[in-house]
């Protein structure tokens, strides 16, 4: 009698592991394969090709507070950029900043008269203006410079940028200056 009941609570347990086993392994097997789908992303507006044609760029502006270089990032048309990189870009600098923390830092009326590019030296060449900093700001002259060099050496042919002032080499440029 003994037996048969131990017997037959052994066959219960076994049925048991059995058919929890089965559940077990298909329950994994559907956690698995749920994982492994890969839903198909859709966007909630399709990019237009004006979009499509845009891309970021970091420009360097003095913070007004703290005297900090500090990157503003513009959205700007790729084909801008394509056409005259250099141009562009030190146009967007003298433009001066869009945040109003941030402020100007090359003189008003500063033109770039000519871009020219030396192994991965970046020359431009300034209008007169560029030298109507404020002389009286002793980070002003480095903050314009590295406002300059920063942005052009985000491109990746451009490791140092080299001044002229009115197609001349000047005392207070005569340096060629590298990323800070």
């Amino acid at each position: 009698m003994k037996n048969k009941k131990m017997v037959i609570i052994f066959g219960i347990l076994l049925i048991f592991i059995i058919v929890g086993g089965y559940f077990g392994i298909r329950y994994a097997k559907n956690k698995e394969q749920e994982q492994s789908e890969i839903e198909e992303y859709i966007p909630e507006q399709e990019i237009t090709e004006e979009q499509a044609r845009q891309t970021i760029v970091s420009l360097y502006f003095v913070e007004r507070e703290t005297g900090n270089l500090l990157p503003e990032a513009r959205l700007i048309d790729i084909k801008d950029l394509m056409n005259n990189t250099y141009n562009k870009l030190m146009e967007l600098l003298i433009g001066g900043p869009k945040n109003d923390k941030l402020n100007r830092v090359i003189p008003e009326n500063t033109k770039l008269l000519g871009v020219n590019i030396e192994g991965d030296c970046l020359v431009l060449d300034m209008s007169g203006e560029f030298l109507m900093y404020d002389k009286e700001d002793k980070n002003a002259k480095d903050n314009m410079i590295y406002s300059i060099v920063n942005t052009m050496t985000e491109l990746t042919e451009v490791n140092q940028v080299k001044f002229l002032i009115d197609g001349k080499v000047n005392d207070e440029f005569k340096d060629v200056f590298v990323r800070k």
